[in-house]
């Protein structure tokens, strides 16, 4: 077998399509499910101010500087 390239119909048999949609299902419900603290993350990573707090503190303390005391009025 000199050809490192396969046609679309051999390509395609690698994998089914059954297991292509369960797994896109299984990403979106682990999306869905993040924990806090990931979420707390991304929240100081798009945050300058926090970001480079949370390489000194930890995300935890950053998002608690930065977030936690948050008031309504």
């Amino acid at each position: 077998f000199s050809d490192p390239f396969i046609n679309r119909r051999r390509a395609n048999g690698f994998m089914q399509a059954d297991m292509r949609l369960e797994a896109i299902s299984q990403e979106r419900i682990r999306e869905r499910s993040k924990a806090p603290q990931e979420h707390q993350r991304e929240i100081c990573e798009d945050y300058y101010p926090c970001e480079v707090y949370a390489f000194r503190h930890g995300y935890p303390a950053a998002y608690r500087h930065y977030f936690g005391r948050r008031r309504t009025k």
